[in-house]
């Protein structure tokens, strides 16, 4: 059996040369032997496929802070806030300065399901580190309670991390320098109640090759996911209905007058998020 270079066995290559045998696995036809090729190759495509997207349940959250706490907390959250998250369960996808705001501190976290996210949170916000951390980290807030519950709006809409590498905690004050290698915008469009799916199709088909034209980079699509929250201790804003965008641009790819909008009759009203990453944010 020859496969071209670059290209996976189908299932169609292997049984040219393979018999299935009854519990389906697939057995050579001239010495009886067991392939371990056929499981290898398709592991690493379900590995490759599981591990793309980092987002089945993501939480967009926006702190209001005390001013001049910024770096403070930016500082901390970057040492202190990021594997120890990781470790019990979770994905830190990025982090944010707002641009427009600058008492606003803004990130995404991601769980692979609703129970998941709970046993994760769970064990970070009862661990150790956020017992030893926690009362630093609130006392540069003045409000975390605007959180926003999410789902990708479409089934390959999340956001992918492959191939990114998170910087190492040294040299974290490097991002707030002036020059911008690039920003994240995430536009949240509230909608009337069920109308999210629609106009994610819409803003799929309309929008998204409009965004690559002006080059931008739809980095990931959501809708609200409207589950009860399985972490109670940590708000979020039930009842909302939103489909939210993120967005990357180039160095000076964004100006203002260039922003295109979506018209529809579902929509009530748009936030945009104008956002630099910190040093070590996986989504830039």
């Amino acid at each position: 059996m020859r496969i071209e270079p670059g290209r996976l066995a189908t299932s169609a290559d292997i049984s040219s040369q393979y018999q299935i045998d009854k519990t389906g696995q697939p057995v050579c036809s001239k010495n009886r032997t067991i392939t371990l090729f056929w499981n290898s190759t398709m592991n690493r495509a379900q590995n490759d496929t599981s591990a793309r997207l980092a987002s089945p349940i993501v939480e967009l959250r926006q702190y209001t802070l005390k001013p001049g706490q910024r770096e403070t907390l930016i500082a901390l959250f970057d040492r202190e806030f990021i594997e120890s998250q990781e470790a019990v369960g979770m994905t830190i996808i990025g982090q944010f300065r707002d641009l427009d705001r600058p008492d606003m501190f803004v990130w995404l976290r991601g769980f692979a399901d609703m129970e998941a996210r709970k046993k994760a949170l769970t064990a970070f916000y009862d661990g150790p580190v956020w017992a030893e951390h926690r009362n630093p980290a609130n006392a540069t807030m003045i409000d975390s309670d605007d959180v926003l519950l999410l789902k990708p709006a479409w089934p390959d809409a999340g956001i992918d991390l492959s191939g990114r590498e998170r910087a190492p905690s040294e040299g974290e004050n490097k991002s707030a320098e002036s020059h911008l290698e690039g920003i994240v915008e995430i536009s949240i469009h509230h909608l009337r109640p069920g109308m999210e799916a629609g106009f994610a199709k819409r803003f799929r088909a309309e929008m998204v090759p409009q965004l690559t034209a002006k080059g931008g980079r739809l980095l990931g699509a959501f809708i609200s996911e409207h589950a009860e929250n399985t972490f109670p201790r940590l708000p979020v804003r039930a009842g909302e209905n939103v489909f939210v965008a993120v967005i990357g641009f180039g160095d000076g790819a964004l100006q203002t007058g260039n922003r295109i909008e979506l018209a529809s009759p579902d929509l009530i009203r748009t936030e945009v998020l104008r956002l630099s990453p910190t040093l070590r944010s996986m989504l830039r």
